[in-house]
């Protein structure tokens, strides 16, 4: 390799992901610590800063300067050497310092003598096969020689990132161009799709396995360790051994074996690969230098691979002779199994219930020890879900042998790599009566989400199973890791659960031994201790609900199985909606109707706010009777209002804590008085024996009836007040009302109750996205159930079939299934109902569903209302469908008409990309030409979908791995001090939950995006812009990547960054993701979602800023045609835009407009708010300056049209309607594709000079009446 020159790198961990961590000097990780003082004392202790150290090498360059960590880990710091190019040749090497080796897996801090300036060398070891393996698969990834992997489990163009492209565009528009936009343009799936780029540069043909492998006996004995093929640019191909010294070229052929070493000059050897290939091939120097330029022209987070989570898998991805997907030939793709795992596949088969037992067991004393735990938990989380869900769909696709293969289908269980896997239906009748394979369904569901809420709470001594479900083309498979013990043969009359309901619920078993725990948890889930009776009425007094398991594993650990009724059942809504069981067509599907643990969080931290209140009035009328000192009572009021804020920002933590809290706060209020808990068996069945067990049930079972009251009358209602006047960000898709819905505590089966509260025209846009949500699932169901037992060939005939009947009726009224034949022979007993299905049978399917599920009835036409591309793209998402993007045709008539609209940006010939319409519509043509459904046509009748456009199904994976507690700590740590004004302290505490974050999850995971756009915003409010914006973009990326790039977060964090950008002063940029965040909007939600109104509105202060006037104006009209059709014409929301359209027409000089604006905008003031109001006295005095400013222009424009006369001018030219008024769009588009602004705009009048210059100080006016009336959130993602 050229000699490189010495770097300088910071070796911390999240140093490749985040310039602002190596800047954090001063920062401890004490300082983690939740309590500000805390941290204070212990962010300046000695030997805390980053320091630099020199790595000797022992080959160029030599020398490597490096930033070392005191906190971390040896093996980081030799991670941070590999990444660097100057170290790309080594993988297998050792630390010496002193001429003693370092241990790879102790703190930097413990090596004795290691400090600043100190040099380390890197000392190359001696291969081993297993080091010789992962040294190849380093090599070939880092040369592009992987090729493109195709797995079992991500999917087609798995975490994909729009961001460059975006960027890239936003660099070459000017000003003008910035603020065009085809606002009335249909959505366009392709904004979902990454742009086709020219391929990488080839730096070698391929690096293979050769032939000969593994080595024979004798070879392996002295060294020999894999046989390598390389064909080289060059067109030369090499044999190589690679030996435990290094590797080199040998003299075997295809035909004929000897290994060993050529002699010179063709004999090169190294001890790395990349050094060998850079000496046999003369062009790989330049080819890799090349390569290594075209990867650095896309941001790094855009190109890391995901380690630590599941990359979002789009729903839409290019055809498939896109050169995006395009295949290429690879023959080690076929190998690398061999490679990752050797030759008898023994480095992958995992023990991991007790791996995960064991990194339970690790210590949490000190922050060290917490955040080594949290990343190893994280970390083995990670690769849990992935084997898992792998292995979920071999045994969905029958390629695993069951156990117990005699069993019914849904009866079978599996164990492939340690996982035992089993499916989510009732195949041995446990779920009977509670509604079968729905209940069973459910259950698992459940499961693992109490499972995540266990794993969460962290209780000492109690273990869980590893768990996931998997939903794969209408199968539910749950995965867990096998508890030691759970597949033992117990002694006869030895009940095979310890604790809880043995078999149904007619023997219950209490072991003293897990009470203790149980406990601990019941606590912590707000669960009573409550007395059951088995079959005899014999009485055992449980911590938690019957169902709720304790089994005492064979390893002495003591484990908590079936964790779905944590909560109690939903009473209120089992009485409203009857059971299922006697499976009548009307009854709701199942019994576990359980309430959300967030509800019961939610009421807990209600009934508090009571009790403190009730003890704070008995506390000062007690105060005020004994007449004592008023500063007493003012104390004590501070500190029992205190204590009320501090426990209603409680999350689910042990009691006790929070009662020692509570103490540490005011000693005079005795927290013991106050006591919260839920009985989770309350009308599941139990019956009580003696009169007074039977009064003691009846009172928890009016304690739970309470708590579904509450629910319905309080929750519910404030969920949808709350987004009435936007309090919370409006959902946009299923996904976010889902999870904006969950975290109030709410169940989807309450969104018919969610409807019916919608009033007025802005909540009508959440009615519609919860009847969409509600069809969505419904559909979910049907389609699921014709899924389920299909063979997979057939499946995406199935999938095209249902698609065309539920969305594509009005392209083909009557489409019929297209099977193919030599499949449908190949599968005889195959049942295909799904061909016989049409549009109304699929329709009744539907309106079923939705009317046993949610108890809502569609309206007759609900069909025709549907959003045809927002519904595909969310029926997709559920079920994991990816399809391939084409013109999708919803309706028999051609997209032309809608095409051919003017637009209304006042360009003509201005559409998305700055190409003419004419342009785009021979475009939209020619995909439509070539897309499947057109090349169909001509042999038969053409539908909306055809088989081939169903690319692939992904699994949809639900994880039990919780959030990682310490970084979560220094964050709120962070924002305690910064409220306290400690602003030092709460910074380093923000830069070490970002350092935190980074450890513990990896850069590319969801809570780290999330964690990188709440910093954004504090960094935002602090004034820290360039940081702010950094933090934005990379939030923007990593969303993007794992969650979708379309998903709700993403579009949230590019409307973030616009405006982080725009504080920053590149409007210009800003307008750019803007742009992308609407288009993605249409794809997403279509057209008027009430956040939108905010979005247009700051693009059009964004394009004031930059004095495109006539741009600007254009977008306050968008955004109050939005807001108008949203709130209403008279609405405050629509004044307010009304107040900034008319200084923006006065700005465009359009004098007569802004008059009728302005005189609009006063009106509704007046009316509403009444003429003292300030809102109104400010319009009123913009009303008489416009008055007067139209006067003079009129008295002018006479004076002038006289003097023309006078001097023989006939006609007299319109200059000054450049850019204004209905004609003035076309006049205007020349000057716009030119990037100049009309001359008008640099020689204004006086009265329009005032304007301009009056421009910063009336937007702050403006801001403030937006508080008054319309709540225009600028930023609303860290909170959703």
């Amino acid at each position: 390799m050229p000699a490189a020159k010495e770097e300088t790198v910071a070796a911390a961990p999240a140093a490749a992901a985040s310039n602002e961590v190596a800047t954090a000097a001063q920062s401890s990780e004490t300082a983690a610590e939740p309590n500000a003082d805390e941290a204070e004392e212990n962010a300046e202790q000695p030997g805390e800063a980053l320091f630099p150290v020199t790595v000797v090498l022992p080959h160029e360059p030599h020398k490597l300067n490096m930033v070392a960590s005191p906190q971390e880990q040896v093996h980081e710091l030799r991670q941070s050497i590999i990444e660097l190019p100057a170290a790309f040749q080594y993988s297998c090497f050792h630390l010496e310092f002193n001429g003693e080796r370092i241990n790879d897996f102790v703190q930097i801090s413990d090596v004795e003598g290691l400090g600043a300036d100190a040099e380390i060398k890197l000392v190359e070891d001696p291969y081993t096969e297993k080091e010789a393996r992962i040294h190849v698969i380093r090599i070939r990834d880092l040369i592009g020689a992987a090729g493109d992997r195709t797995d079992t489990l991500h999917g087609v163009t798995p975490g994909i990132s729009l961001f460059d492209t975006v960027a890239a565009e936003a660099k070459e528009t000017d000003n003008v161009q910035a603020g065009s936009y085809e606002f009335s343009a249909p959505a366009n799936p392709k904004t979902l799709l990454p742009k086709e780029e020219e391929p990488a540069p080839k730096t070698v043909k391929s690096v293979a396995l050769s032939s000969w492998n593994p080595p024979p006996y004798h070879l392996r004995q002295k060294g020999h360790l894999l046989y390598l093929v390389i064909s080289t640019n060059e067109g030369e191909q090499y044999q190589v051994t690679a030996h435990v010294g290094g590797f080199y070229v040998n003299k075997s052929s295809n035909s004929k074996f000897d290994p060993a070493p050529k002699a010179a000059p063709k004999g090169q050897s190294a001890h790395s690969l990349l050094t060998l290939i850079e000496q046999i091939s003369p062009s790989f120097s330049e080819a890799f230098q090349q390569l290594i330029e075209y990867s650095s022209r896309k941001d790094p987070l855009a190109t890391f691979q995901l380690t630590n989570a599941i990359p979002a898998a789009p729903w839409l991805v290019p055809s498939t002779s896109s050169t995006t997907t395009q295949h290429s030939s690879d023959i080690t793709r076929s190998q690398e199994g061999y490679l990752i795992a050797g030759v008898d596949n023994t480095d992958s088969l995992r023990d991991w219930n007790e791996e995960f037992q064991s990194a339970r067991e690790l210590p949490k004393e000190t922050v060290q020890d917490r955040v080594f735990r949290e990343r190893f938990i994280s970390k083995l989380f990670a690769d849990y879900t992935d084997a898992a869900a792998k292995g979920a769909i071999l045994v969905a696709r029958n390629e695993v042998t069951p156990l117990n293969p005699t069993e019914g289908r849904d009866a079978q269980i599996f164990v492939y790599n340690n996982i035992f896997f089993s499916y989510g239906a009732d195949g041995v009748g446990t779920f009977t009566t509670e509604g079968g394979d729905d209940a069973a369904r459910v259950a698992t569901g459940k499961d693992v989400s109490g499972v995540r809420l266990v794993n969460q709470l962290d209780i000492d001594g109690l273990y869980s199973p590893a768990t996931v479900v998997v939903d794969y083309l209408g199968k539910r498979i749950v995965g867990q890791s096998i508890v030691p013990g759970i597949f033992k043969q117990r002694e006869p009359g030895e009940h095979s659960i310890d604790y809880g309901a043995v078999e149904g619920k007619d023997i219950v078993a209490a072991d003293e031994r897990f009470v203790e725990t149980f406990e601990k948890l019941s606590r912590a889930l707000r669960g009573k201790k409550h007395p059951v009776w088995d079959k005899d009425g014999k009485r055992f007094d449980l911590e938690a609900s019957v169902e709720t398991k304790g089994l005492l594993g064979t390893d002495g650990r003591k484990y908590v199985l079936d964790l779905y009724r944590v909560t109690p059942l939903d009473i209120s809504w089992m009485d409203e909606v009857g059971t299922s069981g006697d499976k009548g067509d009307s009854d709701y599907p199942h019994r576990m109707t359980v309430l959300r643990p967030e509800l019961v969080e939610s009421l807990r931290t209600h009934k508090w706010s009571e009790w403190v209140n009730a003890e704070l009035a008995k506390r000062q009328k007690k105060i005020a009777e004994s007449k004592s000192d008023s500063k007493d009572e003012k104390s004590e009021s501070k500190d029992e209002k205190s204590e009320d804020k501090k426990e209603e920002s409680e999350s689910k933590e042990d009691e006790s804590k929070e009662d020692e809290a509570t103490e540490e706060e005011t000693t005079r209020l005795d927290t013991s008085g106050f006591s919260f808990a839920l009985n989770a068996d309350a009308f599941s069945g139990q019956e009580p024996q003696t009169d007074a067990e039977k009064e003691a049930w009846a009172k928890d079972e009016q304690e739970v009836r309470d708590a579904c009251t509450y629910l319905r009358d309080s929750v519910i209602p404030e969920f949808v007040n709350d987004i009435k006047n936007s309090e919370l960000p409006f959902p946009i898709d299923g996904t976010s009302l889902t999870r904006i819905m969950h975290k109030r505590g709410i169940n989807m089966r309450y969104l018919t109750k969610v409807i019916a509260a919608c009033e007025g025209p802005r909540l009508q846009r959440l009615r519609e996205l919860c009847q969409q949500e509600i069809v969505a699932r419904a559909f979910k169901h049907v389609a699921g159930n014709y899924l389920r037992y299909l063979p997979m060939p057939l499946t995406s005939a199935c999938i095209a079939h249902l698609l065309n009947c539920f969305i594509g009726f009005g392209f083909n009224p009557k489409p019929t299934a297209d099977i193919d034949e030599s499949l449908k022979a190949l599968y005889p007993d195959a049942d295909l109902a799904f061909a016989k299905i049409t549009p109304e049978s699929l329709r009744q399917e539907i309106e079923g569903e939705a009317s046993r599920r949610f108890k809502f009835t569609l309206e007759s036409e609900w069909h025709t209302q549907l959003k045809s591309l927002q519904i595909l793209r969310e029926v997709s998402l559920k079920l994991g469908f990816q399809l391939q993007y084409k013109d999708f045709q919803f309706t028999s008539e051609t997209s032309k008409p809608e095409a051919e609209k003017p637009t209304s940006n006042g360009a003509a010939t201005n559409g998305v990309n700055g190409h003419a319409q004419g342009e785009s519509k021979k475009k939209k043509k020619k995909a439509r030409d070539g897309s499947p459904a057109s090349t169909a046509s001509s042999t038969s009748t053409p539908t909306t979908f055809v088989a081939d456009d169903i690319v692939n199904i992904v699994p949809i994976v639900k994880d039990s791995a919780p959030r990682s507690v310490i970084s979560e700590e220094a964050l709120e740590g962070g924002r305690h001090s910064l409220m306290q004004n400690n602003r030092k302290i709460g910074q380093e505490l923000l830069l070490e939950s970002l350092t935190l974050h980074e450890q513990i999850y990896g850069i590319l995971h969801p809570e780290v995006a999330r964690a990188y756009g709440t910093l954004a915003q504090i960094y935002y409010q602090l004034e820290e812009k360039e940081a702010a914006v950094d933090l934005a973009r990379k939030a923007a990326i990593v969303s993007e990547r794992t969650l979708g790039v379309d998903n709700a977060e993403t579009l949230l964090a590019y409307l973030n960054l616009s405006l982080f950008l725009h504080g920053s002063g590149d409007s210009k940029s800003a307008l750019a993701y803007v742009k992308h965040a609407l288009d993605l909007w249409k794809v997403i939600y279509g057209p008027d979602h009430p956040d939108s109104i905010t979005t247009l509105n700051n693009a059009a202060v964004m394009l004031q800023h930059l004095q495109a006037y006539h741009e600007s104006r254009i977008w306050f009209e968008q955004a109050l045609g939005v807001c108008e059709r949203v709130m209403g014409k008279n609405s405050l929301s629509s004044a307010s835009l009304l107040f900034q359209l008319a200084q923006a027409l006065a700005l465009d000089n359009e004098p007569k407009a802004a008059l009728t604006k302005m005189r609009d905008c006063y009106t509704i003031f007046k009316e509403t708010l009444g003429p003292e109001n300030n809102n109104t006295k400010e319009a009123e005095t913009w009303l008489e300056q416009l008055t007067q400013n139209a006067v003079a222009i009129a008295k002018r424009d006479k004076d002038q049209q006289a003097k023309r006369l006078r001097a023989g001018i006939r006609f007299p030219t319109r200059n000054a309607a450049l850019g204004s008024g209905a004609g003035g769009n076309v006049q205007a588009s020349p000057l716009q594709k030119r990037g100049k602004k009309p001359s008008i705009d640099s020689r204004s009048i006086d009265e329009l000079i005032k304007f301009i210059e009056g421009d910063d100080s009336q937007k702050k006016s403006t801001k403030k009446k937006q508080a008054g009336g319309p709540k225009m959130r600028r930023v609303s993602v860290a909170n959703n």
